[in-house]
């Protein structure tokens, strides 16, 4: 008794050609979490100097046409333009070619909360002094609100 199993031995060849279809469902797996991952990391990119910033209920300003100048006061009474360190004498320099150019620009100061409110004030004076009128405290908004 025998069965005749044809030329394939048993196997069965395929009559389909090659599959050249490219499954898209792991690429969009990856992107998806790489999606997850910038808008986890890109809040902390936002300042380049680590400070705790007082709370305040306070609106906030609406975006305008020319990027602000930021100034950070940290903890220990340092002075940062972006993060630059910087001394005031440099920041008064800085802050003379600037006013030349315009004193519409505005300036936001960022300092720790613990820091002595002399410190953030005579840097405020300092601001004004060189004509600049359009000065900013920055404040945590999020923990303000109840």
């Amino acid at each position: 008794m025998g069965v005749k199993l044809g030329n394939s031995g048993g196997r069965r060849r395929r009559a389909h050609g090659v599959m050249a279809e490219i499954n898209v469902t792991p690429f969009v797996d990856v992107m998806l979490v790489l999606l997850v991952i910038f808008m986890v990391t890109a809040p902390l990119l936002t300042a380049g100097v680590q400070i705790d910033l007082p709370k305040a209920d306070a609106q906030a300003i609406g975006q305008q046409d020319n990027a602000p100048l930021e100034i950070t006061l940290d903890r220990q009474g340092g002075l940062f333009v972006g993060e630059t360190k910087m001394t005031v004498e440099r920041l008064t320099v800085m802050l003379q070619s600037i006013a030349a150019e315009t004193t519409e620009r505005r300036v936001y100061i960022r300092a720790d909360q613990a820091l002595d409110y002399g410190k953030v004030m005579e840097v405020m004076g300092l601001v004004s002094r060189l004509g600049f009128t359009k000065i900013a405290l920055v404040t945590d908004p999020t923990s303000g609100k109840k």
